[in-house]
């Protein structure tokens, strides 16, 4: 559901040159990640993360309204004509002058981001809003953990491993189908984070990211129009659709280039973590989807994982960058010059 959801922050912000953020693409960091913005420039950026992360979750749930009407395929059609329509001329890649090395994991995200999406808005349709993107945040979290080492982080994975198992506890009305397409979108997500990586080394500024989103709404094109002539839309599904296309896509793109150049990628990386609460506050508020306290339980469980993990990598970065420092300066206290006898 987020093209610009790819960043989940300090979980890639190791890359001092991009933060990625699902369904929006890639966002350059700050020249400076050294320079901490102002209190201003902090608050500001905040307050654009939020309605970011509102306008992605607001976006999704309206285009659940339309399932009823054209269903999660014809709705995710339109959202990628839409996302890659404006992203296309927001980016302006130059697509004659991509090689292959540069192809190859545009068309590989273009690929990811359609499955993705696709299998989230139908995770959505069967278990909730706030389930789904609570399951799907397992992608971004599974790849932070991944090459960790740390024993908080080892905790975390528990921490997470158990609210997980909650969250897919049999019951009546547990369906498993949903269940499975809401991790297939969490192991997209994680590939799709991957591959922004690369796709962010090998193509300059935004362009690979709108190239990736233009190719999905190529792909989208023909099984959008089978759906749609097949389930006529009506004016209010399409707006729905088209919403979805704007709210959870164009929207948190643009305010995460705002944003990026206004927090510390640690913070944004944090903030990432409410997504899960946003899902189920909205899902709550919009489509009426209530959760029970057992499940809310478990969404705070993951997300408080996400957030110790991110916190504990950011302590890490800052002491391995005081090290640095200190060695680059030749003394232990980062006084003085490399090689120069003491006077």
């Amino acid at each position: 559901m987020h093209f610009a959801y790819a960043g989940v922050g300090s979980m890639l912000a190791p890359m001092e040159t991009s933060v990625n953020t699902p369904g929006a693409g890639t966002a350059a960091a700050p020249a400076c990640p050294s320079a901490e913005p102002d209190g201003r420039a902090r608050l500001a950026g905040t307050a654009v993360m939020l309605g970011g992360g509102l306008s992605n979750q607001l976006g999704a749930s309206l285009g659940a309204l339309a399932f009823p009407v054209i269903g999660p395929v014809g709705v995710v059609a339109v959202r990628q004509w839409v996302a890659g329509a404006v992203l296309l001329a927001v980016g302006r890649p130059r697509l004659g002058a991509f090689t292959w090395s540069q192809w190859w994991p545009v068309l590989s995200m273009a690929l990811v981001f359609g499955t993705m999406n696709l299998t989230l808005y139908s995770a959505v349709d069967r278990i909730g809003l706030g389930l789904a993107v609570t399951l799907e945040f397992l992608g971004p979290l599974a790849v932070a953990l991944a090459a960790s080492r740390r024993w908080v982080d080892l905790v975390c994975a528990l921490v997470a491993g158990g609210a997980v198992a909650v969250l897919m506890r049999p019951q009546a009305s547990t369906d498993h189908t949903g269940i499975a397409l809401a991790l297939v979108a969490a192991a997209c997500w994680a590939a799709y984070i991957l591959l922004n990586r690369t796709v962010g080394r090998r193509v300059p500024g935004v362009g690979g990211s709108a190239a990736a989103a233009g190719v999905s709404a190529l792909v989208f094109a023909p099984v959008g129009a089978l759906v749609l002539i097949a389930h006529p839309p009506t004016p209010a599904a399409l707006a729905c659709a088209a919403a979805a296309g704007v709210l959870s896509s164009i929207v948190p793109f643009l305010g995460d280039l705002f944003a990026l150049r206004r927090v510390p990628a640690r913070y944004f990386g944090l903030f990432m973590s409410v997504h899960p609460v946003m899902a189920a506050l909205v899902g709550l508020a919009v489509l009426g989807q209530a959760l029970e306290w057992v499940d809310w339980a478990a969404v705070a469980a993951i997300v408080a994982a996400n957030a110790a993990s991110a916190l504990a990598a950011d302590t890490r970065r800052r002491g391995v960058r005081r090290v640095r420092g200190r060695c680059a300066s030749g003394r232990p206290d980062g006084r003085g010059s490399p090689g120069r006898p003491p006077t």
